[in-house]
């Protein structure tokens, strides 16, 4: 099931692996951003629904704690992203790996962790240090971590990939 799956979404997006983009971007790069798109789509579609709908944007009293809405529909969906952005990305953008699954889990919880401390210095840079809005900061917080990510899976967690 799983490599039917992985090589039907690969055909899906290298059909999308037009001219204009093979002369930006290896056709690795197009499908990293590709999977990233995916699971962002994905993660935005299930904070909403159980923000709104689950939660119906009532906070969560956890008995020592209560957690705003926001943050507890944030903490419900990031282990699936979490999870959904590795798979994407160990069988379709990285596929050629030659690391054991376990060992690319490991490297990419260690990378996911180091982008969310990036993402935060960022935030704290662009918006404390320098006055930058914060939407706008988020932004380029964003573009930060994206090169940051992807760096990280290309050398790191699933290094060794034949077409690096």
């Amino acid at each position: 099931m799983t490599a039917r799956l992985s090589r039907l979404l690969t055909r899906i997006i290298d059909w999308f692996y037009w001219k204009p983009f093979r002369i930006f971007m290896p056709l690795q790069t197009f499908r990293y951003a590709a999977c990233g798109g995916l699971n962002m789509c994905l993660d935005t579609l299930l904070y909403y629904v159980t923000f709104h709908y689950i939660l119906c944007k009532q906070d969560v009293n956890l008995g020592i704690v209560v957690v705003s809405a926001p943050i507890f529909a944030m903490c419900i969906v990031f282990p699936i992203t979490l999870f959904n952005g590795f798979w994407l990305n160990r069988h379709i953008a990285f596929r050629e790996s030659p690391l054991k699954g376990t060992t690319q889990l490991v490297r990419y919880l260690l990378s996911v962790g180091g982008a969310l401390a990036l993402n935060y210095a960022c935030m704290k840079i662009f918006v404390d240090a320098l006055n930058i809005y914060p939407t706008p900061s988020k932004l380029l917080s964003t573009l930060v971590t994206i090169v940051y990510s992807y760096l990280m899976q290309k050398y790191f967690t699933f290094r060794g990939c034949l077409n690096e």
